[in-house]
């Protein structure tokens, strides 16, 4: 038997925006725990967090893994909002810090806290790579189950890895972006065949004039069909509207899922790093558990 400290923490929720549930767990030492127990708490969690995200205390800040009920995830951002933001909304030494450091994989990113001014905290997202797809909009409205007519044209459908193959589709109204209603073990095959790890389908109609875009976004090859609040995502999507001049890098806010009138709210900009425009997302997160997991 072993034990962990274990928070549900709730990422980009406030207000009336229900936010994306994270599971985290946090530990002391490296050798605390396996890749296969990482694997089977994540699956335990099914259908309580979309992903689970381990976070181990670095000498210059945070290494962190995340895994989904069915698979290690590459990079997480609601998980990363999540833990981040508690880590240090917690510590008095880290409130005090302007900027701190993770490790996710191979990259180093930078976070950014906005707590005292903002109630969030800001992630550097992973370089965006833009990939070259064949995908057309006949056989993504068929994977989607909308019809072609629902593509919007004008821009192009692309994928772009900015943490995780995110097919990027553009749609003509917020009515064709909020019917969409897939079958999650057809799209699951789709995604797999075509190497694309989620999908998310934007619309620049919103619910509200004070935001820019609706999305959506989903991901059955972790587990579950829609991710109702994304990072990666959503960070994917910003890089995309940059590759094809749609935006020029100042503050955007998105709204997101199926619901109309009650979306959950992500922050993106850029920053200049080393000659990089970059972009960041930002949000809050509020702890739903607070105790220990206990795994036999």
């Amino acid at each position: 038997m072993k034990k962990f400290r274990f928070k549900k923490i709730d990422a980009f929720a406030r207000g009336s925006s229900a936010g994306n549930p994270a599971g985290c767990v946090y530990l002391d030492r490296a050798g605390d725990i396996t890749g296969g127990e990482m694997q089977d708490i994540a699956a335990q969690l099914k259908g309580f967090v979309n992903e689970v995200v381990y976070v181990l205390p670095e000498e210059d800040g945070f290494f962190l893994r995340y895994f989904s009920s069915e698979r290690e995830v590459e990079f997480c951002g609601h998980g990363t909002i999540a833990a981040m933001y508690d880590a240090v909304a917690g510590d008095e030494h880290l409130r005090s810090k302007r900027n701190l450091s993770i490790r996710v994989g191979n990259d180093r990113l930078d976070v950014f806290n906005d707590i005292n001014d903002s109630d969030s905290v800001y992630i550097t997202a992973p370089l965006p790579l833009i990939k070259d797809t064949v995908l057309d909009a006949a056989s993504v409205s068929a994977a989607l189950e909308i019809d072609a007519s629902a593509i919007n044209t004008r821009q192009p459908i692309t994928i772009v890895n900015a943490g995780l193959n995110t097919l990027i589709v553009p749609v003509l109204t917020l009515h064709d972006c909020l019917k969409i209603n897939p079958s999650q073990e057809d799209l699951k095959v789709f995604c797999q065949e075509h190497g694309i790890d989620i999908i998310l389908v934007f619309s620049a109609e919103t619910s509200s004039e004070q935001r820019h875009y609706r999305t959506r976004v989903f991901a059955p090859r972790y587990g579950y069909l829609e991710d109702p609040a994304t990072g990666s995502g959503n960070s994917a999507f910003a890089s995309y509207l940059l590759h094809i001049g749609a935006w020029d890098g100042d503050a955007l806010v998105i709204e997101q899922n199926g619901d109309r009138d009650n979306p959950n709210i992500i922050r993106l900009r850029t920053v200049m790093k080393d000659g990089t425009r970059r972009v960041q997302f930002g949000g809050g997160a509020v702890v739903r558990v607070d105790g220990e997991y206990i795994l036999y």
